[in-house]
């Protein structure tokens, strides 16, 4: 099998679907199938230093970059669209990660031209709470560009229940695959010691840490997470706010201004981009792990978290009902209140907690790993490309 997987961006301010895209790559090429990765060099607001036009050899896939031009949000890459019309058909199949990107739309064009089946994971662009933000610019590129390419595909993977539930109403008639993502789990059989975090940032040491890793964007919830750690740091003093990850729009200020406005600046650090060991680090520190997102595909973060052992505090619209039925997380809905509530619960019963917390990673570890979910992945490919019904997993 010969599989191209295409993407918009692999720039680590990107978050999420970036990382998840390599991850992918190198776990179905650990399993024995051929691989090409192709891809821009966009990073944010710089580009990533990497040669264009050739590929890149990794340990189990390659990958090419291709330069692109900003235009508004969108990348527009004249030279990664010729070349898909030009070798696009010496794959069996193609898999697209994310929606309302530029550099997809030509991947859908060349497939349909050159009739390669491809399957899309939209890694919860289509959740309503994702449609209904900057709906205006959504509006005709979904109506025109998007869904024609939805209902044409062999597949669309969803990575959760709950994703695949919420966008019924969209009436699309590929059928709908749930597989989640993955972690790998030799990074979280032994985290580092978290002094290696307290040197990096002395201020935190001796607190109580509450994680938070994700971008800062509107969509992950900082307004609620503010009015619920304001609310929980008065009554638990020894408590500090890690908030650890990029901003590529520029609302890190408006974040801001909502832990200065909840009377709880002072207990906040904002670290940037955590990565590699420190990360992880990061996570061996915090006594608890926190995400109060609007809307999530299935978040890496959150598998992180749970991973490595924390109790957790996530809402609904991070697409995780599974966590709440093994009791292996705190699945609470979409308001301050909810949280700051779930947060003060671990905090006043720690063994309660920790239980919970091993739960979490039992559960992570056992089902959530890389190589079970391109296991799972590959059975999809196979059926596509034999023209078979596509496999409920």
């Amino acid at each position: 099998m010969k599989l191209l997987i295409v993407v918009p961006a692999l720039g680590l301010v990107y978050g999420g679907p970036s990382k998840i895209a390599v991850e992918l790559a190198q776990s179905l090429g650990d399993l024995g199938i051929s691989v090409d990765l192709v891809t821009t060099n966009a990073n944010g607001s710089v580009s990533l230093d990497v040669p264009l036009y050739t590929w890149l050899p990794e340990k189990y896939h390659r990958i090419q970059y291709f330069p692109y031009w900003a235009l508004s949000d969108y990348k527009i890459s004249f030279s990664i669209t010729k070349w898909l019309f030009q070798h696009i058909a010496d794959y069996d199949l193609v898999h697209t990660n994310a929606i309302f990107s530029y550099p997809i739309l030509p991947a859908y064009w060349a497939c349909r031209w050159h009739r390669v089946p491809y399957i899309i994971t939209p890694h919860g662009m289509l959740n309503p709470w994702a449609l209904s933000y900057k709906a205006g610019k959504k509006r005709f590129y979904y109506a025109f560009l998007e869904k024609p390419a939805l209902q044409c595909a062999s597949a669309i993977q969803m990575l959760a229940s709950t994703e695949a539930e919420r966008i019924k109403p969209l009436n699309l008639k590929a059928p709908l695959v749930v597989i989640p993502n993955g972690i790998h789990r030799q990074d979280f059989e032994k985290l580092p010691n978290p002094e290696l975090f307290y040197q990096k940032f002395p201020d935190t040491r001796n607190k109580t840490l509450i994680i938070f890793l994700g971008r800062i964007d509107p969509k992950k919830g900082l307004d609620l997470l503010a009015a619920a750690f304001g609310k929980v740091h008065t009554q638990f003093p020894q408590t500090h706010l890690i908030i650890a990850g990029p901003d590529n729009i520029g609302f890190l200020p408006t974040a801001k201004n909502y832990f200065t406005k909840a009377g709880c600046f002072d207990a906040v650090t904002f670290i940037g981009m955590l990565t590699g060991s420190l990360k992880y680090a990061a996570l061996a520190a915090a006594s608890i792990y926190v995400a109060p997102s609007y809307s999530e595909g299935f978040s890496m973060s959150v598998l992180e978290g749970m991973a490595s052992g924390l109790p957790c505090v996530i809402t609904i619209g991070c697409n995780f009902p599974e966590a709440a039925m093994a009791q292996a997380a705190h699945v609470v809905d979409i308001n301050a209140e909810a949280i700051a509530d779930a947060l003060m619960q671990c905090l006043k019963h720690p063994q309660q907690a920790k239980a919970m917390g091993n739960r979490a990673r039992q559960l992570i570890l056992e089902q959530y790993t890389w190589e079970r979910i391109a296991s799972n992945l590959i059975e999809v490919y196979t059926a596509i490309i034999k023209k078979e019904p596509v496999p409920t997993l």
